[in-house]
């Protein structure tokens, strides 16, 4: 199996499984309960909960833990009034512009690399405005976004707000959860306000995810309880997950300049040795994203016959790949429904060698070849 969709899930590496079993089997306790073996896990968990803070230069405190990105980004958008304004880019994930369309809301317009249009978000800015969501790095193409560039325009319309007596909040959230593996994340070099972390995409476990939240920003509980997590978040602790979490950030935080190295190599030969595509994603992208169109084909027919040869890519987000829904994110970037039909996503990752990236150039052309000679003869 040559496995090439990292973007969609990574598999929980054995040093985060071994870090998790304990929390399963011998310290399994409610973190709530009085007695001393819970006391133990509760600690546990908040030093889990303090490393995965720290590795993007936050605070225990700072950190809600969720069931994931989706849970994170809804509870994101808790934080402004009823009537507030939301914009979010265009290329968004469907866990940020299914909640910010329960406001009033905008899209933000892409460049032809998926980059943010800052003209168009100046423009759109007014005074009820109270929540931008910008990715940083886009699930389907890999852009990286300039979210300093974004902060400092955010806390320029701030200042104007005081000068003109208006005490309205603006805020930025950003989902991190693809660029946590390859990027190293501070939220004060950032400037955000508000940001989405996702276990699965660094080798963690699934339905674990966190959301940093700045010291002046105030939520709203999605769901009440025992009043767990500062009240924001209500449930018992997912101890084994959190556990695991801050392994497997740990380790990506540790490995990040190899890492990109390595996928960056993997890219290079990719884009040699495939042949007849487009790359769609040419700048600004994570190293492990490679984003290749070839037209007059269709994506989802490679996808069945690179899967009869054990190589497993996709046409994008995987949650609307299973629905056959055509890509928001590469008609936001001015792609063709042809151009769509025909485009797959490689996520390169951990398991991932350099003699499995050759093989999968190799067999990707001989499909490709097939299937345009198959067209070719009707």
């Amino acid at each position: 199996m040559i496995y090439l969709d990292h973007a969609a899930a990574t598999p929980v590496s054995d040093k985060t499984l071994e870090a998790m079993k304990p929390y399963f089997l011998v310290d399994f306790f409610n973190p709530s309960s009085a007695y001393l073996p819970a006391k133990k896990v509760a600690h546990d968990f908040s030093e889990a909960k303090a490393n995965i803070a720290h590795a993007i230069g936050a605070k225990e405190n700072d950190l809600i833990i969720t069931a994931g990105a989706t849970e994170a980004n809804n509870l994101a958008m808790t934080a402004i009034s009823s009537e507030a304004k939301v914009l979010y880019l265009k290329t968004e994930h469907d866990s940020v512009r299914n909640p910010a369309k329960r406001f009033n809301s905008e899209e933000i317009a892409v460049d032809k690399n998926g980059r943010i249009n800052l003209d168009d978000l100046k423009s759109k800015i007014d005074d009820n405005t109270e929540l931008i969501s910008v990715a940083l790095a886009n699930n389907e193409l890999g852009t990286i976004q300039p979210l300093a560039e974004i902060a400092a325009l955010v806390r320029e319309i701030r200042l104007e707000r005081l000068k003109n007596g208006s005490s309205r909040q603006l805020l930025l959230h950003s989902d991190a959860s693809q660029a946590t593996n390859l990027l190293d994340i501070n939220v004060a070099r950032l400037g955000v306000d508000l940001l989405t972390l996702n276990a699965a995409k660094v080798y963690g476990p699934k339905g674990v995810g966190a959301l940093y939240i700045s010291h002046d920003v105030r939520l709203k509980p999605l769901s009440v309880g025992g009043g767990q997590e500062n009240g924001i978040r209500s449930g018992t602790e997912n101890v084994p997950g959190v556990i695991g979490f801050a392994s497997a950030l740990t380790h990506a935080k540790e490995h990040l300049n190899g890492n990109r190295k390595k996928y960056a190599n993997f890219r290079k030969i990719l884009l040699n040795e495939i042949k007849d595509y487009e790359l769609i994603n040419k700048k600004h992208s994570l190293d492990n994203f490679v984003v290749l169109c070839f037209d007059g084909l269709d994506a989802e027919r490679l996808i069945y016959l690179l899967e009869e040869r054990e190589v497993y890519v996709s046409t994008g987000a995987a949650c609307a790949a299973s629905k056959g829904v055509r890509s928001h994110v590469l008609a936001a970037i001015g792609l063709s429904d042809s151009e769509i039909n025909g485009s797959l996503r490689i996520t390169l990752g951990e398991t991932n060698t350099e003699e499995q990236i050759h093989e999968a150039a190799k067999i990707i052309n001989e499909v490709v070849a097939l299937e345009r000679e198959r067209i070719r003869r009707g």
